[in-house]
């Protein structure tokens, strides 16, 4: 297990080759890789989601596709299409760009309602099905989106049925003094994402998302991540709680982060840690909520401060 721990930090320490002081963040969405799920990046323009998206893609030796979307992309462009081929008097299906390891969907909210569906319907399923024929899509299979969450004129935004797809959603933030300062000496000269080398592959991803499922959970542990999931939903601030999908993504991310930290079992903190970006977009509070709290991740902050946390034999 040790030597899958340093694959971990491997990726992560070549990807901080390229993004300055994001570690948490970077952490976060190799947390979603292996645990086979989708990453939604929501921040202000300008800030590093497409680089550290690409980051990911070229330290590891695997497909990567990005699609800029707008709103004249159709969904035949994401899932493909059949084709008749005059020579061979056949239907041959020519694929979309979903035949990759990992997709970047770039601002995810300028497309239609009809193409976001049929992305999300592939990250569900992770097969495409075109005129009655069904085709798997590679193994390991990613999306990482990114949108804008200041523009609205022309979006079209995510409804929460389809939110509820992404496993995590995480923000990047701008960063502090001394880090800018370092980000001007990095790309003073060259772009250092050119120069960047992989250091794993689709075998080693696989067998680190087979390793997750095997770390223990204690009954304890799923109990409370049901109490924090009930807490959601019986939440008098809050309008819609979390789906069994959200405590399961929860159960997973808490194996992941417990491996990361170099256990094979999870403890109360582990769960705690990952319920932010976990649980933060399958909320919606009341719009009366603003007054009292601020927003929908301030009420969580609450209700993990409520539930009673599990103590140790």
């Amino acid at each position: 297990m040790e030597n899958k721990i340093q694959i971990l930090y491997q990726i992560i320490d070549n990807i901080e080759n390229v993004i300055v002081g994001k570690r948490h963040s970077i952490e976060l969405m190799i947390i979603s890789l292996i645990c086979g799920g989708h990453v939604l990046i929501e921040d202000v323009p300008g800030v590093g989601k497409t680089t550290m998206v690409s980051s990911l893609a070229k330290s590891l030796s695997l497909d990567f596709k990005r699609v800029q979307f707008t709103p004249d992309i159709l969904p035949s462009d994401i899932t493909g299409l059949t084709i008749y081929d005059a020579k061979t008097g056949l239907f041959q299906y020519h694929p979309g760009a979903v035949m990759t390891n990992i997709l970047l969907a770039d601002e995810i909210n300028r497309t239609t309602p009809k193409t976001q569906s049929s992305l999300l319907e592939v990250m569900e399923e992770k097969q495409v099905s075109v005129d009655g024929n069904t085709h798997k899509l590679p193994n390991p299979f990613m999306v990482l989106a990114t949108q804008n969450p200041i523009e609205y004129i022309g979006t079209f935004p995510l409804p929460e049925a389809q939110l509820d797809r992404f496993f995590m959603k995480i923000r990047i933030g701008y960063p502090d003094y001394q880090e800018e300062i370092k980000i001007l000496e990095r790309f003073h000269s060259d772009d250092p994402l050119h120069k960047l080398q992989s250091v794993a592959d689709a075998e080693v991803i696989i067998s680190l998302q087979q390793q997750v499922r095997k770390v223990y959970v204690d009954q304890s542990i799923n109990r409370y991540i049901v109490d924090i999931i009930r807490a959601t939903r019986n939440h008098h601030d809050i309008e819609l709680g979390v789906s069994p999908r959200g405590s399961l993504a929860l159960l997973h991310a808490s194996q992941a982060w417990a491996l990361y930290q170099g256990r094979d079992y999870v403890i109360p903190d582990d769960v705690k840690r990952m319920a932010a970006p976990v649980l933060g977009h399958r909320l919606i509070a009341k719009p009366e909520v603003s007054l009292k709290y601020g927003d929908e991740m301030d009420v969580l902050e609450a209700i993990l401060s409520a539930v009673d946390v599990p103590i140790a034999d």
